[in-house]
């Protein structure tokens, strides 16, 4: 995986560059969820690449980025999207965010939506963290951070995974890459993505403000950020489409993958046709 320097921090990224025979292929980055990489993207990234340059990047000391002193608030990780998406001299793009991923690309679209051609916001939410749940999240931050992921992944797990999807054999396949990934991570960045994500600010106040057409979608069963979270959302920008999505917990690009390509293939065609 290609690093690159923005904001004085080495950040992990892949490019699929452009499909043969189209050098003005429009780009989709896409930006993952908390404890992820970009890796979950994976079959959307498969599916989308023959038409479009699919872009993943790993936040601050997860996935393949390492970690930093400092800078794990989602305005900075904002600014580290940002100065990517200029230096590829990618724009206008399609923005595809999963949860934390989500949290940036509201302020992308609220702050620089000249960058955008379109927004998708998967699991997500434009409010601060629950304060019955911020408090426990900090808690196994702090676990993880001393004891590693053992003592919490019962507790993650069924944050991150739908319970049907964690009883199959292909979800708890996934389930022990994701583990196997995240145990690769340095412990004290991703306890400062944890408080990043818990001491998080909301962006609702902004949201009114984007202009670009937007794809909102949250798994059915997703209690990280449940569906009325994505409603809100919905609500506040103007002419977003909601579609919610069956049988589908929080982890939604991997729990229902075929499902999110087809939302995404017909959003960013509907786009694009315009």
């Amino acid at each position: 995986m290609p690093l690159t320097t923005v904001n004085g921090v080495q950040i992990a990224y892949t490019d699929t560059g452009a499909p043969a025979g189209r050098p003005d292929a429009p780009t989709v980055v896409f930006g993952h969820g908390l404890l992820f990489g970009g890796w979950m993207f994976r079959p959307q990234v498969e599916a989308l690449r023959d038409r479009y340059r699919c872009v993943t990047l790993d936040w601050r000391g997860q996935g393949g980025t390492p970690a930093s002193r400092e800078g794990y608030d989602m305005d900075t990780l904002t600014a580290d999207a940002v100065a990517l998406i200029e230096e590829l001299g990618a724009a206008p793009v399609h923005y595809v965010g999963l949860s934390m991923g989500g949290f940036v690309g509201q302020r992308i679209a609220a702050r620089h939506g000249h960058l955008l051609r379109s927004l998708t916001l998967l699991d997500t939410s434009a409010d601060e963290e629950d304060p019955s749940r911020s408090g426990s999240y900090r808690l196994m931050a702090a676990l993880y951070r001393v004891a590693g992921l053992t003592p919490v992944r019962g507790r993650v797990e069924a944050l991150m995974f739908g319970p049907s999807f964690r009883s199959s054999p292909e979800g708890r396949a996934v389930a022990d890459e994701w583990a196997a990934r995240l145990r690769s991570c340095d412990r004290a960045s991703i306890r400062k993505a944890v408080l990043g994500v818990a001491d998080r600010k909301p962006i609702r106040p902004e949201i009114p403000g984007i202009t670009v057409p937007t794809l909102v979608a949250v798994g059915a069963d997703d209690i990280a950020t449940p569906p009325d979270k994505a409603r809100r959302i919905a609500e506040a920008v103007p002419g977003a489409r909601l579609e919610v999505i069956a049988d589908c917990g929080h982890s939604s690009t991997l729990e229902q993958p075929d499902a999110v390509v087809g939302l995404l293939e017909s959003f960013l065609g509907s786009v694009e046709g315009s």
